[in-house]
């Protein structure tokens, strides 16, 4: 499954094994991994030296296996805007979605391990964020609107759909082929959710993401 551009990619990830196998399979979509880093340190130095297209980073690594990942590209992303990244989790974790779109979210992606065994969505999300996209994990847009539920009750079964997809990334034309529904049918659905969530229409789908993430971080009490 060989890539349309060939990639020079930095990886974080204590799990030697889970480390080799990535590098195998980012080397299978004829990628290049030019940094291994089994912790957060090694990381941001590496690239520093290395200045690599792409960063994969787990969040949990040494030594405490909370959040240094996550601290290591959020140092990386302010002293390189506009960095590719793509930050792999275990578990979800909305604070920690939330926190590494919080500065922008173009170039940026945030997925559960679990997604790696799905090699083409896998792929697509590499190629998506290399290329200046935006990607969300969809079981972590599911469960960040169903802790959410009760705001969103206005907004009709389609909507609902139509905001997931907005959510991850998607742009208009992808989520009419999803829904298989026309861009004009996708167009008055986002005008709709926006209007139903006071949410101003952007255009870029990465801005998209923020205003989702920006209503889902607000408290209930404020949206009613």
């Amino acid at each position: 499954m060989p890539a349309d551009r060939s990639l020079r990619i930095a990886l974080a990830e204590d799990s030697v094994l889970l480390r080799e196998g990535l590098v195998a399979l980012l080397q299978r979509f004829g990628h290049t991994v030019v940094v291994t880093a089994g912790d957060a340190e090694h990381l941001v130095t590496s690239v520093e030296q290395s200045v690599p297209d792409l960063v994969i980073s787990d969040v949990r690594m040494p030594p405490t296996f909370t959040d240094e990942g996550l601290r290591a590209v959020i140092r990386l992303r302010e002293r390189h805007p506009g960095l590719p990244v793509l930050v792999l989790s275990q578990y979800v974790q909305q604070t920690y979605a939330a926190e590494i779109f919080e500065a922008g979210a173009a170039s940026l992606g945030y997925l559960l391990k679990d997604r790696i065994g799905k090699v083409s969505e896998f792929a697509d999300a590499v190629a998506r964020v290399a290329a200046g996209g935006t990607v969300m994990d969809p079981e972590v847009v599911r469960q960040m609107l169903n802790r959410r539920r009760n705001p969103l009750q206005r907004l009709t079964a389609r909507e609902h759909e139509v905001l997931a997809l907005m959510a991850e990334g998607r742009s208009n034309t992808e989520i009419a082929r999803a829904l298989v529904i026309t861009d004009a049918s996708v167009a008055k659905h986002i005008g709709n959710v926006f209007s139903k969530l006071a949410l101003s229409p952007a255009e870029e789908g990465h801005r998209r993401v923020l205003a989702v993430l920006a209503f889902l971080r607000e408290p209930a009490s404020q949206q009613e």
